[in-house]
């Protein structure tokens, strides 16, 4: 069975995620406070937001993490019934050897109108027991009540020297060679997204085996 390299090679902990160090260093103080505020990760894709998301909940929980943790993808269920059901479901229930459990939402700019209004009061509701992250490409598709009850982080697309690093380090740790022109032609092709130079690296190195 191949292991699937995003999965494989995605950081345990904030301080292995690649090229946000501003934005991980506040999520850092975050975990060491131990207390952490609903938030909202906004930009494009492969740049680090969901991997933030579960290394916050990795480092926040320990081996508990995965009990206190959701993920729910907002483009594959959008409407009002998954705040109403699933998500109230998860919040109502006790955080294990933790003060919240954490409920991430990728995609959450796919969400209806409808269904933010619901998440807004679910927010509000179990704010005790429960913290919100939402990631979203466009933080102007989701409504200002939720933006003004979040801490804000945008995510830029990755610096070439931080992605030509991530390279290297890949082709070292899978025993695989990536010339100096191919290098640069998987970061034209790859447009700072991290997700897509994974895909492309094994892609190549499968083909070359």
């Amino acid at each position: 069975m191949i292991d699937v390299w995003t999965e494989k090679h995605r950081p345990e902990t904030l301080s292995e995620v690649v090229g946000q160090d501003k934005i991980t260093e506040r999520l850092e103080a975050f975990v060491e406070e131990e207390s952490i505020p609903h938030m909202l990760f906004a930009g494009p894709a492969g740049t680090g937001k969901t991997t933030s998301a579960v290394s916050l909940a990795k480092d926040l929980s320990g081996d508990d993490w995965s009990q206190n943790f959701m993920e729910t993808n907002a483009s594959d269920e959008r409407g009002i019934d998954v705040v109403r059901e699933k998500i109230k479901d998860f919040a109502r229930t006790k955080s294990v050897n933790a003060d919240y459990k954490i409920i991430f939402l990728d995609e959450a700019d796919a969400l209806t109108p409808d269904a933010q209004q619901a998440l807004r009061r679910t927010m509000e509701q179990f704010s005790s027991n429960c913290r919100f992250i939402l990631s979203c490409n466009y933080s102007s598709k989701i409504i200002d009540p939720i933006q003004s009850r979040c801490a804000v982080f945008r995510y830029n697309r990755l610096e070439e020297e931080d992605v030509k690093d991530y390279i290297t380090r890949l082709g070292k740790e899978e025993d695989f060679k990536i010339s100096k022109d191919a290098i640069e032609a998987v970061m034209r092709v790859s447009e700072g997204d991290l997700r897509r130079v994974t895909n492309i690296l094994q892609t190549a190195s499968i083909n070359n085996d």
